[in-house]
């Protein structure tokens, strides 16, 4: 039966492409190495997701000498914006603002970083006013 291509990662797939879009593609081996030390996987067990990412889609796999080298097949940004939509869809009943505004009335932004979101509204703002 074939899987079912899943447009969202599981907690370890996304482990293992953040890892794959730090380095920009790698072997196996690469990819171990690419990971923090506290997700370190047996090889086998980094193998199988990457082999479960090439069935989703994710990734692309090809040969090289005797290893199989993947690529990201997605873009990190693509899967930003795809995660946030689903973000906001399934827990902030699909608005955006609503998302918007449960992150800036978190306790832990400093002003700074508060200033900073504002800074990025205020230039979209200007760019689809101009």
């Amino acid at each position: 039966m074939a899987r079912r291509r899943s447009e969202m990662l599981t907690d370890v797939e996304l482990e293992f492409m953040i890892a794959l879009w730090k380095i920009g593609g790698g072997s196996v081996r690469d990819i171990m190495g690419a990971l923090k030390e506290d997700q370190q996987r047996a090889y086998t067990s980094v193998a199988t997701v990457m082999k479960i990412l090439d069935d989703k889609g994710f990734v692309t796999a090809s040969r090289k000498d005797r290893a199989l080298v993947y690529t990201p097949a997605v873009e990190k940004r693509d899967y930003e914006g795809r995660s946030l939509k689903n973000l906001s869809k399934t827990l902030f009943g699909g608005t955006p603002t609503a998302l918007v505004a449960r992150l800036v009335d978190n306790e832990d932004l400093t002003d700074e970083m508060i200033k900073e979101i504002k800074e990025i509204i205020d230039t979209r703002i200007r760019k689809d006013d101009g």
